[in-house]
């Protein structure tokens, strides 16, 4: 096990454990896989935001730290405790325990922050070697294999360490205690390599006279839509979203924005759907500076040309999606895929239109209508027994006489998601009538048990 929470602890759990001893002490463990890269990112973003709020030096502290030079950045926050609690308080509101330090140095505030008590530690300054000296020797980030020997001599604590002479600890143990003391002791600086964030591509073009016309503020898109796209395959990204910011002489601003399904980068694809938003500006009194922005880009492979001569070329509706979208909204396209679910109204959602497709599919040992209705409609039938098929029934106040019929088709409610759906069941039937039009019904229950259902029945789909 790489890492614990705050529960398994309390029950003697820590990392480095076992996985199926962990299991066999504690079966109902909640265990989850591992995902470093995911942390990763998790943690630079995180970084990111206190580089927003707090200071502008930030850098990652892996596996699960920051650390912040708020040199000249505390009084903006009312001084350093006020600052730390706004920042424990902050990450807490957000679902994150976490604990703060300030200390003359990086391994003083390393150690501090994990092994210190309280959540929230401020070191004076001159102190650091004082307050070091009751911590486990494990908090000067030493290897595992050191702090094991260390702990063999009966060496457990910072204090006692750096009492020891060094040359034999060098001689034993090479150098890496001397640089973590003196780092922690603030007699060696390190040096704190603060994450950048990447900014969005983007180009502009700023003109001598203002320009107003359509067919002028066209011209200039595609002007400026080659070296964006350039800009992006050097970065091997792909635009998804794509704004056009419009300076105006007035001081306002005119925005439109373009979506792609799939990343793109090219340039006369993102003019066409540029172009087409154009009458949609307001150019005031003329425009004196535009910006293509692309402020959404996500990687794209490059791709081998397909010949003819080896294999048969995909097609690609990419650009009619596109097309689609800009004009009727992203909300207005999509495509149902299945959904594991026995409750048919439960068994699709909506995705994108180009989104990946499900490995897995509708169940096809019982036909499901082409046509389902949002909600099931009730109504009025009659039947001989509870596993017979009703003979008549009442849609919309017309009366449907039942010629031929299939089922039951029984269904189960979803009691793991639901506490109560764990009684109720659905028999569903597939029933024609006198005119051919067939549809689907079910009565809601097993037609003897009332826990089971209301026994009422109900019109769900419509076949072709």
């Amino acid at each position: 096990m790489l890492s614990v929470d705050l529960a398994a602890r309390k029950l003697g759990l820590r990392p480095g454990i076992p996985v199926a001893k962990a299991q066999a002490l504690y079966p109902d463990l909640a265990l989850m896989d591992a995902d470093p890269e995911g942390d990763r990112l998790g943690l630079e973003r995180l970084a990111l935001w206190f580089q927003h709020r707090i200071a502008p030096l930030v850098a990652a502290d892996p596996p699960d730290g920051l650390v912040l030079d708020t040199t000249g950045s505390d009084h903006l926050h009312g001084g350093e405790p006020a600052m730390l609690s706004s920042m424990v308080h902050g990450l807490a509101e957000a679902g994150f325990r976490a604990k703060a330090a300030v200390a003359d140095s990086w391994g003083a505030a390393h150690a501090l922050a994990r092994y210190g008590r309280g959540s929230v530690i401020i070191v004076p300054p001159g102190e650091t070697q004082a307050i070091l000296a009751d911590l486990p020797i494990k908090a000067l980030r030493l290897s595992p294999s050191i702090v094991a020997e260390l702990a063999t001599l009966g060496v457990a604590h910072i204090g006692t360490l750096a009492a020891m002479p060094r040359a034999p600890l060098a001689l034993r143990f090479g150098g890496q205690i001397a640089h973590r003391l003196d780092q922690a002791f603030g007699y060696t600086d390190e040096v704190i390599t603060p994450i950048r964030p990447v900014s969005p591509v983007q180009v502009s073009r700023n003109f001598a006279e203002p320009i107003a016309a359509a067919e002028t503020i066209a011209r200039y898109i595609e002007k400026l839509a080659s070296p964006l796209c350039q800009g992006l395959e050097e970065r091997g990204q792909g635009v998804r979203h794509l704004d056009l910011i419009l300076h105006r002489v007035d001081s306002h601003k005119a925005t439109i924005r373009v979506a792609t399904a799939v990343p793109v980068r090219n340039a006369k694809r993102l003019t066409r759907l540029l172009c087409e938003k154009i009458e949609t500006i307001d150019p005031g009194f003329g425009i004196e500076r535009m910006v293509l922005l692309a402020s959404r880009a996500e990687p794209m492979e490059r791709r081998q040309i397909v010949s003819s001569l080896i294999a048969e070329e995909e097609h690609d509706i990419s650009d009619l999606i596109d097309t689609l979208t800009n004009r009727v909204g992203a909300q207005a396209l999509y495509r149902f895929a299945p959904v594991e679910s026995d409750l048919p109204e439960r068994s699709f959602c909506r995705v994108p239109p180009l989104s990946p497709d499900e490995t897995r599919g509708w169940p096809e040992h019982w036909p499901r209508p082409p046509r389902l209705l949002g909600r099931p409609e009730p109504v009025q039938a009659m039947a001989e027994l509870p596993d017979q098929p009703p003979l008549f029934f009442i849609w919309r106040g017309i009366r449907h006489r039942v010629k031929c019929a299939d089922g039951p088709e029984r269904v189960f409610g979803e009691w793991w998601k639901n506490d109560a759906e764990l009684t109720i069941s659905r028999d569903y039937f597939r029933v024609e009538n006198t005119h051919g039009e067939r549809f689907w019904l079910y009565r809601a229950g097993d037609g003897k048990h009332g826990e089971t259902g209301s026994q009422g029945w109900f019109l769900h789909g419509i076949f072709g």
